[in-house]
């Protein structure tokens, strides 16, 4: 095994070590609360719970009907986090979203003064709803929010709550009247998960519990204050050198015209990824490794998260959608051809 090269970092006392055991815990505890809600989806749940704990925000594609407002919902319920769901439209204003100066007049004095609403921004977790339906000026307001936790309106800059989430939707299917995401902004999300249909037996107990009187009871398992403390924890696992170097080996093979790319990434894809998908490779495997009650990131770990961090930072050509090829099959091509430099052994 390699050398970390961070020797002053890593899992080493016994509070960590407990807080691991205890996300363990606590992981299987909400897959099985959320099961109680959501049938099947086990990877989309996956991605979005490292998305979290990597102080990541996650962009949901998928058509509509498959639960993806659902799933962020009952997410917030156990999580025990506040939740807002902003339904995103043509007509939504940045104001809208972030809160404005509203004009009050003091009874006492009878001075008039500007008093600040608060938008719906001001929660731990944010559904962005159809985000691709607002105009570039709203979408960008809320993606400062995600980059900063901050907004600013007039002169002063408020904070947003700790921890803070964008989980945004979107329907990849319909596309007239829309505002796609520049890739630029798309970079901003750690993920991009995308949701599938469920298998024919998963449809068949959506269909008994939708149409039945069952209500599911949940209870709370982490609060706002154990997820920050995990973040703090998931930075600290430690990563083997030749992990660094796969994920490095994937980003760097994933663009056009260098030395790194192999000749089918040259002729599929325009621009590949760069530096922040093997940043956020590595901090997804830090995650996973934790949720998986392992005290330290392998290559298997990088492999599982590459897709959803690098499916909207590979562009494509042309070439390459005239003939159907989508950036998951790029991705998984090279993530068959880039081998790591150590193969593992995961128990």
């Amino acid at each position: 095994m390699a050398q970390e090269n961070q020797p002053n970092s890593g899992i080493a006392n016994a509070d960590d070590i407990q807080a691991v055991k205890a996300l363990n815990a606590a992981y299987g505890k909400m897959t099985d609360q959320l099961s109680r809600v959501i049938v099947g989806q086990k990877k989309v749940i996956e991605e979005v719970l490292v998305a979290m704990f990597c102080q990541g925000h996650a962009l949901l594609v998928g058509v509509p009907g498959l639960a993806k407002t659902l799933l962020i919902r009952t997410l917030s319920q156990v999580l025990h986090l506040s939740f807002k769901r902003v339904q995103f439209t043509p007509d939504l204003m940045p104001s809208d979203i972030t809160g404005t100066d509203v004009l009050e007049e003091d009874h006492t004095t009878g001075k008039r003064i500007f008093r600040f609403v608060r938008g719906p921004l001001f929660a731990n977790m944010i559904l962005a709803d159809e985000i691709n339906r607002t105009p570039p000026k709203t979408q960008a307001a809320l993606l400062e929010a995600m980059q900063e936790h901050r907004v600013t309106v007039g002169e002063q800059t408020y904070s947003l709550p700790e921890p803070f989430f964008v989980l945004a939707t979107q329907n990849p299917i319909e596309q007239e009247g829309t505002y796609p995401l520049p890739e630029a902004q798309l970079d901003r999300f750690m993920f991009n998960v995308y949701v599938d249909y469920p298998s024919p037996d998963e449809e068949i107990s959506i269909m008994k519990q939708v149409t039945g009187t069952y209500q599911a009871d949940l209870a709370p398992t982490l609060s706002g204050e154990d997820i920050l403390r995990l973040q703090q924890i998931v930075r600290r696992v430690p990563v083997a050198d030749h992990v660094f170097q796969y994920a490095r080996d994937l980003a760097r093979a994933s663009r056009p015209a260098t030395p790194e790319a192999p000749e089918f990434i040259n002729e599929m894809v325009n621009w590949g990824a760069g530096p922040r998908a093997s940043i956020y490779m590595i901090m997804a495997a830090k995650a996973r490794a934790i949720l998986h009650a392992r005290y330290h990131a392998t290559t298997e770990d990088v492999r599982e998260m590459a897709l959803p961090v690098m499916r909207h930072r590979v562009i494509t050509t042309f070439n390459a959608e005239a003939a159907g090829i989508t950036s998951d099959e790029v991705v998984l091509r090279l993530l068959a051809e880039i081998r790591p430099a150590v193969e593992e052994a995961v128990a």
